[in-house]
């Protein structure tokens, strides 16, 4: 599989309140950004002291992105397990993300190094 790592800066994934208002630096935002509503949370993922974070409950910064290249049809199977499952086994957490075309991989940026060497020994390729 082709992979990317997204780009060098460091991402925080963020929790507030369900009622909180989409982050008015949200939308400036040009880098890599994504926002989740559920009953029980909204879940901000952007690069690390972009937005307030003032109302934010939880904040865990130093995660970095690996992008699959290329637009994943729906009836793909088992795309992820192919990443994370080498790095399980090598006790490397992963924090995933899907959107329409792609899947996301969110790693802790301590292991970056570690992280891309398992992949490439499992086969995908960086650009």
């Amino acid at each position: 599989m082709n992979l990317k790592i997204h780009d060098t800066l460091d991402y925080s994934v963020i929790k507030f309140p369900t009622e909180t208002a989409v982050p008015k630096e949200f939308s400036q935002l040009k880098s890599f950004k994504s926002i989740t509503y559920t009953e029980e949370e909204c879940s901000v993922i952007v690069p690390t002291d972009t937005i307030d974070l003032t109302t934010a409950t939880a904040v865990d910064a130093g995660w970095f992105i690996i992008q699959i290249v290329g637009e994943l049809d729906f009836s793909l199977v088992g795309i992820l397990t192919q990443l994370a499952n080498p790095l399980a086994e090598n006790g490397i957490s992963i924090f995933a993300l899907s959107t329409y075309n792609t899947d996301y991989l969110l790693i802790k940026t301590v292991e970056k190094e570690k992280t891309v060497q398992v992949l490439t020994q499992a086969g995908h390729v960086f650009e």
